[in-house]
């Protein structure tokens, strides 16, 4: 088998060679590769990409290794899984060996080169490469075809405290709005500086003018319009938390308004979700007038 570097770009170790041979595998005899950090796939972007296989077949083959059962996945996962979808038996594959350290490396590049990840999760693939791997962040640049200081600014988020990489990880905050909240050695004041981030809707050069003010003052937050809260969004709040026994808050805003509902397991979503539909299919089904007999 030929053995490829890791060191020489993703296609050096994920294209086919000209003179390694293409085996038809059955599709059940492969397993995922254990090492892959992903585990959910986008089932719109797989539906679309099993239909144009089941047009066209597999064109590019997938890249597997021996194991003691089969064969394991190195790389190629979202046609393997398409090629389930559509019902294929076999499937185009290049054996080649692969110790686990290269499974690993492979799949981390391969999902930072190929997935749509957030950043935070780039961050953590990044850190993952220089840890496991004692990598330079010129190295991982290199590997990946991106620069050196795009890595580090993007490992930098991870110094973050926990509940900012949070918002970021759900695209609530931006890199641009939090990368200035590094410069605020507090947790603490990184999370209140990222809630009124998202309150008032801070744009990036808004926030790097709320860290020159927090630091000039680094015990004292910037300080909130206080604002007497409205009468009816208190009784609103009540009569949510009364209606589907739970923790209901209501945020307004300049430009747009939240409620936000707790729950506390899959049972108690359920229940929520529940409650709500009965309430709409009784509104649904209450008579407008007087009936008429």
């Amino acid at each position: 088998m030929t053995k490829r570097g890791l060191g020489r770009g993703l296609g050096a170790f994920f294209a086919p060679g000209e003179d390694e041979p293409r085996d038809e595998i059955a599709v059940k005899a492969i397993v995922p590769n254990k090492f892959q950090p992903r585990r959910v796939f986008d089932q719109d972007a797989l539906t679309e990409l099993a239909q144009s296989i089941k047009q066209h077949g597999v064109i590019q083959p997938i890249l597997v290794r021996k194991s003691l059962t089969g064969y394991e996945l190195v790389a190629g996962e979202r046609r393997w899984r398409a090629a389930q979808m559509v019902g294929l038996e076999v499937i185009p594959a290049v054996v080649r060996e692969y110790t686990d350290g290269e499974m690993t490396e492979i799949a981390l590049i391969e999902n930072l080169q190929r997935e749509n990840l957030n950043p935070i999760e780039e961050a953590l693939a990044y850190k993952r490469l220089m840890d496991e791997f004692a990598l330079t962040q010129e190295e991982v640049a290199r590997k990946i075809g991106r620069s050196r200081p795009l890595i580090a600014n993007t490992v930098r988020l991870l110094n973050l405290a926990p509940a900012v990489q949070e918002h970021v990880s759900r695209g609530t905050l931006t890199t641009g709005q939090v990368r200035p909240l590094l410069a605020l050695e507090s947790h603490e004041l990184q999370v209140e500086a990222g809630e009124t981030i998202i309150e008032e809707d801070l744009s990036a050069r808004d926030a790097e003018e709320l860290v020159r003010r927090l630091l000039k003052e680094p015990r004292t937050p910037k300080a909130k319009k206080q604002e007497p809260r409205e009468l009816f969004l208190t009784e609103a709040e009540e009569r949510l938390k009364m209606a589907l026994g739970t923790q209901v808050k209501i945020k307004p805003g300049k430009m747009r308004s939240k409620i936000e509902i707790e729950y506390y397991s899959a049972d108690d979503l359920e229940r929520i979700i529940e409650s709500l539909t009965v309430r709409e299919q009784a509104a649904a089904t209450r008579p407008r007038g007087p009936m008429v007999v």
